[in-house]
C-alpha cells in the first residue's frame, strides 16, 4: 500500500483498494440489544426490513441470567450475519456499553446492565461471547466482532451545561481499579472481545484516546487485546477542537496513533495523518501497526475470503431474521427482566376471568417505539401494553398525557378508573427525558405524571397496578406509600414485545423474578450532589453520601437487588468455611496482602445454599451472594461476589454452589489501586442468611 492508501484504512469508512482486492468497508455498526441502524454500516431495506429488538441492557441486567446474556448475543449475531450475507449489514458491531451506571441522572444508563462491576463484567463478557460465537476448533474466527465501550469512566453526557466533549473525569486510583475498569478487563480477557472503544472525556486530565498508558500499556499490554482499538466518533477531533489538548491537528492525529489508537470513527486521521508523517510527528511503522490490527480483525471475520456464502455462516439469509422462536425469546427476556417492587396481599396476579373491564391509563399505556429505547433498529413487530393486556380482557384506554405530561387529561382518566374493575397505569420516561447527550436534571417522574397517578388512584374502585418504564430510577416514594396503589412493576425499556411480557406478569402467566440492577435514590440526592463528582465513597466532611449500593450511606426508594415474586423463597446455609487460611509467608500482623503469588494458591473455597420454593407457583429465583470485608482500605459496605439463578417447582428445592477464590472474587482495592486480600472477619450474606468467615495468614 502507498501511504495514502494506508491512511485510508485508519478511518471507519475505508478507501476503495480494489486494485489489491480490498473493497471499501464501513466499520460502524451497532448491536446494543439487537441489530441497529444507528451506524451507517447497517440498513433496513429489502430483503431485510426489520430485526429483533430485545429489551435494553438495563432490563437484561435485571434478569441476572448470564446464559441469557450470551444467548441474546448469539441471536443478534445470527441476524447480523444474515443481513451481511444479503448486503445490508456489517461485520463489526460497536457494542456492548459496559460503563458503570454510577449516577441515576445519566441519560445512557439504559444502555448498561447496571451499577455493579461484577454484574456488568458478567454481562459484557457473555454478550461478547454470544456475538462473536467463535468456533472452538478455530477460535480466531469470528461470527461478528464485538466492541467494549466506552473506555473509561465515561458517564456524563450533558448535565447542567457540562458536556462529554469537555468533561474531565477526576478519578482516584482506588475507584478506577475497583469500579470503572473491571468490566473492560473482563470484556477483553473473559469475553476475548475483538475491540475496545475509547471515550470522549478526559480522565485525570488526559483524553482517553490520547493516553498511551491506557491504550498501549493496559488494554494492549496487560489485558492482551486481540483486536483493534477504535475512537468514539470524532473523539480525536474533540480533543483537538473542544479540549484544545494539542496545538495543531497534525499533533492530535500523531498523538492518537502513537498512543495506540488503530481506527478513527470519523475522518480526522484521513485529513491530517499524512502531514503528521511529513512533519516527523508519527512514523510510518506506527501506521502499519494500526492497520495491521484492523486488517487482521477483518481477516478473522472472513472479509477477504470471497463471497459471504463461502463462510461457515454463508447459508444465513433473510429467512433467519425475525423468526417466531426469536420473537418468543424477546418476550421471555422481557419477562425475566421485569421487577416486581411492591405487591400488597391480594393484588397481583390479576385473575382475567374476574376482570370485566380493565382501564389502561398513562403515557406508556399504548407504547411501541418508546419500549425499545436507544440504539435500536426497526423491530419485527410491536406488542404494546394495551395490546398485550387486551388479549386477555376487555380494556378501556386513556393516555392521560404524553411523557412530558405538561397538560394531563385528568377527568377522562379518573372516569375510566372509576368504571373499571382494575387499572394498569403505565408511566415513566422516554428518549425525550433520558438519552445520549441528554442527562436528567432531576429523578422525579416527568411533568405532572405524579398528579395523574394520584388522581387516578383516588378515583379507582379496583386495584391500581403501576408500571414504570425508564432507564434510571425514579423517586416514587409517594406511590410506594400509597395503599391505593397495591402493586408496582418496573420494566425498564422492555423491547418490542414488552407489552406482552407485562401482561404475562400481571395475569400470572409468569412468576416475576427480576431484581433491580441499580439503586433508586430520593429526589434530594440529585438536588444536593453534582453529577460530575466521580468519587464512589461517602465523604463525611462534605456530606457526600457515596454512590451505588456498595458505598451509598443514605436512604433509598428501592435498593439494588430488590425484587419480589408471587411465591416465597427461603435460603438455608448447607456448608461454608468458618476459616480460610492464606499461605503468604508474611508477618501475621498484616491487615492485607497482595492478591498475587503464594497467597492465591490455596485460597479457594465453596459455599452451598439450599433454596426452597415454599409457595404453590413455579418460578425462578435469583441468588445474590454479598460479602462485607474487614475494615481495611476503606472497603465497600458490601459487594456482590457471586450470583446464580435457579428455577424451582412449587414446594421444590435445590442446592446452589458457589466456588470462590479470595484473590479473584473477594479482594479489596487499596488507595494506590492495588488488589489486596484483607485479613480478618468477613460477613457473607444471601437474603437474610448470614455467615461469618475469618481469613487468616
Amino acid at each position: 500500500m502507498t501511504l495514502p492508501e494506508k491512511i485510508s484504512n485508519l478511518v471507519s469508512r475505508t478507501g476503495d483498494l480494489s486494485r489489491i482486492g480490498f473493497p471499501s468497508y464501513e466499520w460502524w455498526s451497532e448491536a446494543l440489544h439487537g441489530v441497529s441502524n444507528t451506524g451507517p454500516g447497517t440498513r433496513f431495506v429489502d430483503p431485510v426490513l426489520a430485526a429483533t429488538s430485545f429489551p435494553t441492557p438495563i432490563t437484561m441486567g435485571a434478569t441476572f441470567n448470564v446464559s441469557l446474556f450470551e444467548a441474546v448475543g448469539s441471536v443478534v449475531a445470527t441476524e447480523a450475519r444474515a443481513m451481511y450475507n444479503v448486503g445490508v449489514g456489517g461485520l463489526t458491531y460497536w457494542s456492548p456499553n459496559i460503563n458503570i451506571f454510577r449516577d441515576p441522572r445519566w441519560g445512557r444508563g439504559m444502555e448498561t446492565p447496571g451499577e455493579d462491576p461484577l454484574l456488568t463484567s458478567k454481562f459484557g463478557a457473555a454478550y461478547v461471547r454470544g456475538l462473536q460465537k467463535t468456533d472452538e476448533k478455530n477460535p480466531e474466527k469470528l461470527k461478528v466482532a464485538a466492541c467494549c465501550k466506552h473506555l473509561t469512566a465515561y458517564d456524563v453526557d450533558d448535565w447542567n451545561g457540562v458536556t462529554r466533549y469537555k468533561f474531565n473525569a477526576v478519578v482516584s486510583k482506588q475507584d478506577m481499579e475497583e469500579t470503572y475498569q473491571p468490566p473492560f478487563r473482563s470484556c477483553v480477557q473473559d469475553g476475548n472481545a475483538a475491540s475496545v472503544m475509547c471515550s470522549y472525556n478526559q480522565v485525570n486530565g488526559i483524553p482517553t484516546c490520547a493516553d498511551p498508558k491506557l491504550l498501549k500499556d493496559v488494554v494492549r499490554g496487560q489485558w492482551k487485546l486481540n483486536g483493534y482499538i477504535v475512537s468514539d466518533c470524532d473523539s480525536v477531533d474533540v480533543y483537538f477542537k473542544d479540549q484544545n489538548y494539542t496545538k495543531t491537528p497534525e499533533e492530535a492525529a500523531a498523538l492518537a496513533i502513537n498512543s495506540g489508537l488503530d481506527l478513527d470513527c470519523g475522518d480526522f486521521l484521513l485529513k491530517h495523518t499524512e502531514n503528521a508523517v511529513k512533519a516527523g510527528l508519527v512514523k510510518e511503522p506506527e501506521i502499519d501497526r494500526a492497520i495491521t490490527n484492523n486488517l487482521v480483525s477483518l481477516m478473522r471475520l472472513g472479509f477477504f475470503d470471497g463471497h459471504p456464502s463461502k463462510s461457515p455462516y454463508g447459508k444465513l439469509g433473510a429467512k433467519d431474521v425475525c423468526t417466531p422462536a426469536v420473537q418468543e425469546m424477546a418476550r421471555e427476556t422481557a419477562r425475566q427482566g421485569i421487577v416486581l417492587l411492591k405487591n400488597n396481599p391480594g393484588s397481583l396476579p390479576l385473575n382475567p376471568s374476574a376482570i370485566k373491564n380493565l382501564a389502561v391509563i398513562g403515557p406508556h399505556g399504548n407504547a411501541t417505539e418508546p419500549m425499545i429505547g436507544n440504539y435500536a433498529g426497526i423491530p419485527c413487530s410491536y406488542v404494546s401494553p394495551l395490546k398485550g393486556l387486551s388479549e386477555s380482557v376487555k380494556t378501556t384506554y386513556v393516555p392521560g398525557c404524553n411523557v412530558p405530561c405538561d397538560a394531563p387529561q385528568i377527568d377522562e382518566a379518573k372516569k375510566a378508573a372509576a368504571e373499571a374493575d382494575a387499572v394498569v397505569l403505565v408511566v415513566g420516561a422516554d428518549l425525550s427525558i433520558e438519552a445520549e447527550a441528554k442527562d436528567r436534571v432531576d429523578i422525579n417522574l416527568p411533568g405532572k405524571q405524579p398528579q395523574l397517578i394520584f388522581e387516578v388512584a383516588n378515583a379507582a374502585k379496583g386495584p391500581v397496578i403501576l408500571v414504570v418504564m425508564s432507564g434510571g430510577g425514579m423517586d416514587i416514594q409517594f406511590c410506594k406509600d400509597n395503599n391505593k396503589i397495591p402493586s408496582i412493576l418496573w420494566a425498564g425499556y422492555p423491547g418490542q414485545h414488552g407489552g406482552g411480557a407485562i401482561a404475562d406478569v400481571i395475569f400470572g402467566r409468569y412468576n416475576p423474578s427480576g431484581r433491580l440492577p441499580m439503586t433508586w435514590y430520593p429526589h434530594t440526592y440529585a438536588e444536593q450532589h453534582p453529577m460530575t463528582n466521580m468519587n464512589m465513597r461517602a465523604d463525611k466532611a462534605t456530606g457526600f453520601p457515596g454512590r451505588t449500593y456498595k458505598f451509598y450511606t443514605g436512604p433509598t426508594i428501592y435498593s439494588f437487588g430488590d425484587g419480589l415474586s408471587y411465591t416465597p423463597f427461603v435460603h438455608q446455609l448447607v456448608s461454608a468455611p468458618k476459616v480460610v487460611k492464606l499461605r503468604s509467608g508474611k508477618k501475621s500482623d498484616l491487615k492485607s496482602v497482595d492478591a498475587t503469588g503464594k497467597v492465591c494458591k490455596k485460597s479457594s473455597f465453596e459455599i452451598r445454599l439450599r433454596v426452597k420454593n415454599k409457595g404453590n407457583m413455579a418460578g425462578s429465583h435469583i441468588v445474590l451472594l454479598y460479602s462485607t470485608p474487614p475494615p481495611v482500605h476503606n472497603p465497600p459496605l458490601k459487594m456482590l461476589v457471586a450470583f446464580d439463578k435457579v428455577f424451582l417447582k412449587p414446594k421444590g428445592q435445590a442446592v446452589v454452589k458457589f466456588r470462590l477464590n479470595m484473590c479473584k472474587d473477594m479482594t479489596v482495592v487499596d488507595e494506590e489501586g492495588n488488589r489486596k486480600v484483607a485479613v480478618g472477619q468477613y460477613q457473607l450474606q444471601v437474603g437474610t442468611e448470614k455467615h461469618t468467615m475469618n481469613v487468616k495468614l
